[in-house]
């Protein structure tokens, strides 16, 4: 191998040595170099390594100054952690009965706050295995899920992917919006970041458990729970829990309602991640992975009394306003008794049955085909819930057979078979119905799969009933016609109706102001007042009868007279004094009812005779509290003198009568103290029933809202009064003993006279 020795310059053959210098005899040696410098000293490298230091250095200043700009910029504006602590979540105003039930609620968003420990274990584990499994050991936010995203946000230009914690995600719900970029990502975790740092992992949890959106309008498990299995959130099973965990990433996409498919696969999904974390065995991952979804949807709020709560609505935001009544989560202690409201429902749907059958089968079906309207896709605006027992509903027809009728209640199927529809007098289906037809039916139950129920008629009559605890002025019932769903506009407190002979009381009580007595006798007779020329119901005359009796059996010619021996003025000032607010004139006739009165005012203006002449205004909101149960308002009862306890009395004696032997002879039936007066109006437009028994006052109008004719004896006896008895029949139970104000001095008076008569 060849030595090298040090390297040496080439000599330049074109140069000569100078001519001044002279060659040396012998060389001169050299100086000799380490083995180990083959090259000069690195000045050189140690400039590089200084320029390599300094470009990282501002490299480093460069990174640290945007990022420290980058978080000016997006934090500039993000909303201080002091907003969460006091931060106060919308949520939903509940509706409470006499008895302290809840039965109606407002809300834009419908939410049930609840703390940590009312959410069951199994759901909060599932949340966390399927939405952070880090939950429990993260400071905010997963850092390598978020550069993972930012990365992918730069490489598709914007297009963000999910890598959010549970406190991102209520970082985003509380305070950003859902625009799907880097900067609200950025905001999310400095967000995120300052909430877990003044926030323990429970309260965390109970906040984001609080306001996650789980579809329908439904916000919170705790609401959530109450939607879709009628449950509160600590009594979920394993499968439900699952199926909850799984909605906040796609409450459509993944809505057992919408998609039950999807939704299963989702809510299994979340299982699967329960058992990888281990927090369940494998034996209860099967049995839940094949359960199926197990909805119970809860029934659609304000369905029991729906025209009470839109009453109870418009009072409340008369008073604290719009936002306050649908955001505060207010409690609202109402009048209501949801027994007798139920009852009430059920007695006029009862009726206004029997008002149909009585008239037969009309026909004039509404046929979506004809309209148009595909019927697969077709829905009625009364599926708004899940079909139950007792329930009058629309129905559209999908298959016509001789002897089976198959229809759709949304995605249910129901079944009607001949004797479900004997009364129309049709022998087969085919006969009267046809594929596409809307009709009407009573859910009575289920056989297997199908639901059954009878084949009712809906022709557009109405009916509206009110009831009024006597002594409070409570408003314990309310119906405000045949279905809200399809019409809101309630019969009972905004309609006024011409009344017919339920007015007669106001002019026998000016009567008796006048010192009318019902031992009286006057002349039941053909008569004319001027052009006037009336006539009795009954198209006969009675001749000369006892006050009483004309009151009783409600005749007409009667009541003209009295009316005008002490002057329609004085009649309309005594129908004022008992709280009628209606513009009337001053003509004879309407002493007959030809003038027009809402319920509601009927109803209270009647309180007044079981009263002993004490007016007491109907009221149907006891109380109102925050959501922390500090009192905004008490109402109280607005009391009033109408007319003297004499007068009162004297009418009782023949409203009474009327129950006992005249046109309401019916209600005798329900044996007891009862009173009140039928009213029907010319061409049977308009039926009323109006009655009281001591401690509840009740009314009943049925007719059309086109003012059409009920159709022939269509009289308040016959189409209201078996409605108010089916209603107080509920409304007097349990009160056996109770009797009208000066019937117990009556009664021992006779007793007196009854105990003389026998004594030797």
């Amino acid at each position: 191998m060849t030595q090298r020795g040090p390297w040496k310059p080439p000599a330049d053959p074109q140069k000569t040595p100078s001519p001044k210098k002279k060659a040396s005899a012998s060389p001169r040696p050299k100086k000799k170099t380490p083995a180990t410098s083959g090259f000069r000293p690195q000045t050189g490298n140690r400039k590089v390594a200084g320029r390599v230091a300094l470009a990282f250095m501002a490299l480093l200043a460069i990174t640290v100054g945007s990022l420290s700009g980058l978080m000016l910029v997006y934090s500039v504006n993000l909303p201080q952690i002091e907003d969460l602590e006091r931060y106060r979540p919308d949520t939903t105003t509940e509706l409470y009965d006499a008895h302290g039930r809840s039965f109606g609620s407002f809300a834009l968003e419908r939410r049930v706050v609840v703390n940590y420990g009312d959410f069951s274990p199994l759901l909060r584990q599932a949340v966390i295995s399927i939405e952070d499994k880090n939950f429990e050991s993260h400071w905010g936010v997963n850092v390598f899920r978020v550069a993972g995203a930012i990365y992918h946000d730069l490489r598709s230009h914007g297009r963000a992917q999910g890598a959010s914690t549970l406190t991102m995600q209520l970082a985003r719900n509380l305070f950003l919006s859902n625009q799907r970029t880097m900067g609200r990502k950025l905001q999310e975790a400095f967000l995120s970041i300052q909430i877990e740092h003044n926030f323990t992992k429970q309260q965390i949890f109970t906040l984001y458990a609080n306001q996650i959106y789980l579809g329908n309008g439904v916000y919170g498990f705790e609401a959530g729970s109450n939607y879709y299995f009628s449950k509160h959130a600590n009594e979920l099973r394993l499968p439900e829990a699952a199926l909850l965990a799984g909605l906040p990433k796609g409450p459509s996409e993944f809505s057992p309602l919408q998609n039950p498919d999807r939704a299963m696969r989702r809510r299994n999904a979340v299982i699967n991640a329960m058992l990888e974390d281990g927090t369940i065995t494998a034996p209860q991952a099967e049995a839940a992975r094949t359960a199926p979804l197990g909805l119970h949807i809860e029934t659609p709020p304000n369905s029991i009394a729906p025209w009470f709560v839109e009453e109870v609505r418009r009072e409340l935001e008369k008073q604290f306003g719009t936002d306050e009544v649908h955001e505060a989560g207010l409690k609202v202690y109402t009048t209501l008794d949801l027994d007798l409201q139920q009852r009430a429902n059920e007695a006029v749907m009862n009726g206004l049955a029997q008002y149909e059958r009585r008239h037969g089968w009309k026909g004039r079906l509404l046929n979506v085909i004809a309209g148009g309207i595909d019927p697969e896709t077709f829905k009625h605006p009364d599926w708004s819930g899940t079909p139950q027992p007792g329930q009058w509903v629309h129905a559209l027809v999908v298959g016509v057979l001789p002897y089976q009728v198959t229809a759709r209640i949304g995605n249910h199927q129901l079944m009607l078979t001949p004797e479900d529809w004997s009364w129309t007098g049709f022998k087969t289906g085919e006969q009267f119905l046809s594929k596409g037809d809307i009709i009407y039916v009573h859910l009575k139950g289920e056989d297997g799969n199908l639901l059954r129920g009878t084949l009712e008629q809906d022709s557009g009559a109405q009916g509206s009933l009110m009831a009024m605890d006597n002594a409070t002025g409570d408003v314990l019932a309310l119906v405000g016609g045949r279905d809200f769903n399809l019409s809101q506009f309630d019969r009972a407190t905004q309609a006024e109706r011409q009344t017919g002979s339920s007015f007669k009381p106001y002019v026998y009580t000016a009567a008796v102001e006048e010192g009318v007595t019902p031992e009286e006798t006057i002349l039941d007779a053909p008569t004319s007042f001027g052009s006037y020329t009336p006539h009795n119901y009954e198209g006969n005359y009675l001749g000369n009868i006892s006050v009483l009796k004309a009151f009783a059996d409600s005749r007409n010619i009667p009541a003209l007279k009295l009316a005008q021996r002490v002057g329609m003025h004085k009649v309309i000032a005594t129908a004022q004094q008992f709280g009628i607010t209606s513009n009337i004139p001053a003509y004879l006739p309407v002493a007959l009812g030809a003038v027009e009165i809402s319920l509601k005012e009927q109803v209270a203006a009647y309180s007044v005779f079981p009263n002993d002449g004490i007016r007491v205004a109907p009221r149907m909101v006891r109380r109102v509290t925050t959501a922390d149960g500090m009192p905004m308002n008490e109402a109280t009862s607005q009391v009033k003198e109408a007319i003297s306890s004499r007068v009162a009395r004297t009418m009782m004696v023949m409203l009474k009568e009327v129950t006992h032997s005249g046109t309401a002879k019916d209600a005798a039936a329900l044996n007891h103290p009862l009173g009140g007066k039928t009213g029907t109006t010319s061409d049977y437009t308009d039926a009323w029933f109006m009655g009281f028994s001591p401690s509840v006052t009740c009314g009943v109008w049925v007719g059309y809202d086109s003012r059409q004719s009920l159709g022939d004896k269509e009289t308040g006896a016959r189409a209201a009064l078996p409605i108010w008895m089916d209603f107080m029949q509920a409304a007097i139970a349990g009160k056996p003993d109770e009797m009208f104000p000066g019937d117990a001095h009556r009664a021992g008076a006779q007793q007196l006279v009854a105990a003389q008569r026998r004594a030797p």
